[in-house]
């Protein structure tokens, strides 16, 4: 006897933008959470964001982005105590000509999609949060994106990653924020 699949039980809704080419050149403002929204890279005391261990690892991957992934240059970001907020800039086009005499750091068979770079990311924080805490289902499924189209869109995007860690009280992302949850 088969087992029927409900495909829109078990269909995930994208949260890309259909039909836009995540790896041409472009600045992007993601955000990956934590599962669960638990608290595990550290703390907000007095609106500054004190990482732990996991929170400092966390912030060395993601600046070790540009190593594995030589078309992409950090901007902004923060690791706050249960996300990661960063705005990612796509600096080659793919399929451009690398005449370097040396070999590309990134290995072959890589994406050039943000979401690799994402899963990359989420995939080093994960091997050292399994080898070194009890924790092992780490991050949220997915990731947010925004396209960040214009210049005054990356300077208040900037600001508000900068503002983030003084607005935590107010944080959707707080699990003990004081304020409801809007509903959608």
């Amino acid at each position: 006897m088969s087992v029927r699949r409900d495909s829109d039980r078990h269909h995930r809704r994208s949260l890309r933008l259909q039909g836009f080419d995540y790896t041409r050149e472009g600045t992007y403002f993601v955000t990956v959470c934590l599962q669960d929204r638990a608290c595990l890279f550290g703390e907000i005391s007095d609106g500054k964001m004190i990482l732990n261990d996991a929170g400092l690892m966390a912030e060395k991957y993601w600046r070790d982005i540009p190593a594995h992934f030589p078309h992409i240059e950090l901007d902004e970001f923060i690791v706050m105590p249960n996300h990661v907020h960063g705005i990612l800039s796509v600096i080659a086009a793919v399929g451009a000509k690398n005449f370097s005499p040396l070999p590309s750091p990134q290995r072959p068979g890589t994406s050039k999609t943000i979401g690799s770079v994402i899963r990359g990311f989420k995939i080093g924080v994960t091997k050292w949060m399994r080898q070194h805490t009890p924790v092992h289902n780490v991050w949220q499924r997915n990731y947010y994106e925004h396209i960040i189209r214009d210049d005054a869109s990356l300077n208040s995007i900037r600001q508000y990653i900068m503002e983030n860690p003084l607005r935590w009280a107010e944080d959707a992302e707080n699990p003990a924020r004081s304020i409801p949850k809007e509903v959608s």
